[in-house]
């Protein structure tokens, strides 16, 4: 599944679309808190090109830059929260969230969490690694995605799913790999920092109905309003 949980079963193309709008909108909002010019803020640039690369409408983008750098007269206060513990079956899951009600959010997911169990900061994310995580496709037939790694300055490099190969970075060194992965002939469809299990659990260890358990409840997660991104210790 890779270092971030994604659905197997989409809901409609709409329904999902909408979420991920709603998700890219709360990363650009925050990200331009940092200042608007994106040439000068990283974490910016990085948001503009995912949300560029899911087709989000331009004037939506505008909108959410303008609103987090304050150039609007609105308000806006998100909060970032991360949440440990397990889905059943002991497999272990990282939820980052951003919320503008942190009372809310957190009474949710203990409610999410009935089916694993939530644990205490530092409970769970020692069996992550935290990275940066760059999923990239090839631009061009040939491309070698481990010499592309070298020479963009990743530490390491693993197949991801439909022929896209993820890049491990140090966090420090998620915008320098991004930038230099293009002149290796890789196409850069997501960068951010997110977590790894380093001991993911093999699915073929599980039957078929716990298996079905588990995505239930990454399902769940997933779809809540607040959750940014889950983050599962469960192997491809």
């Amino acid at each position: 599944m890779g270092a971030q949980w994604k659905a197997k079963h989409k809901d409609l193309a709409a329904n999902a679309r909408g979420r991920l709008f709603g998700k890219l909108s709360k990363d650009l909002i925050i990200a331009a808190r940092h200042g608007a010019d994106p040439s000068a803020n990283s974490r910016l640039r990085l948001v503009i090109e995912q949300a560029r690369k899911a087709s989000m409408p331009k004037d939506t983008v505008e909108r959410a830059i303008r609103k987090g750098a304050g150039l609007t007269g609105e308000t806006v206060h998100f909060e970032h929260l991360l949440y440990e513990g397990f889905a059943p079956h002991h497999v272990p899951v990282m939820v980052e969230c951003v919320t503008d009600n942190v009372h809310r959010a957190a009474s949710e997911m203990r409610v999410l969490f009935r089916k694993g169990h939530l644990g205490s900061s530092g409970s769970v994310a020692w069996e992550f690694d935290h990275l940066g995580l760059i999923e990239a496709e090839p631009a061009a037939a040939g491309a070698d995605p481990e010499a592309a790694a070298i020479e963009a300055g990743a530490q390491d490099v693993e197949p991801a799913h439909d022929g896209i190969t993820l890049f491990l970075t140090d966090p420090a060194d998620l915008d320098l790999v991004s930038r230099a992965l293009p002149a290796q002939g890789f196409t850069v469809l997501s960068a951010r920092l997110g977590y790894k299990a380093k001991n993911p659990i093999d699915p073929a260890s599980l039957t078929t109905e716990q298996l079905e358990e588990v995505e239930a409840f990454l399902a769940a997660l997933d779809a809540h309003e607040d959750v940014q991104h889950v983050f599962a210790g469960l192997g491809s």
